[in-house]
């Protein structure tokens, strides 16, 4: 008996099709979240975390592990060129590539502070 040689070809097609579909409606029922980046999250531990744990959840990939820089400056010595209210609009408002708001509004003095002491 002779098969058609079309039909490995449909069936890879519906399967394609059925997975295609499926994971769209995996990713409508996750847009909210991919669309934040999960960022709600990450302000809420923020916002009971010290200033050494916001610097290891907020800007340890750029600014370095020794506050050396990396794709952003050195940490070490800004309290040498910004003052704290300097500091607290930067960390606010953000500046050149660095995102605005990593930071919760109550912890920006105590941040700054912090950051103004690193030597």
């Amino acid at each position: 008996m002779n098969r058609n040689p079309l039909i490995p070809f449909g069936l890879i097609m519906v399967f394609g099709l059925g997975l295609m579909f499926l994971l769209s409606f995996i990713g409508l029922d996750n847009a909210k979240e991919l669309a934040n980046g999960g960022k709600e999250t990450k302000n809420e531990d923020v916002s009971a975390a010290s200033p050494e744990e916001i610097y290891q959840q907020q800007c340890l990939s750029c600014h370095g592990a020794d506050f050396g820089g990396g794709a952003g400056p050195a940490l070490i010595g800004v309290g040498d060129k910004y003052s704290s209210e300097e500091i607290q609009d930067i960390l606010k408002n953000g500046k050149g590539i660095m995102p605005p708001n990593l930071v919760p509004g109550e912890k920006l003095e105590e941040m700054a502070q912090w950051l103004i002491e690193l030597k």
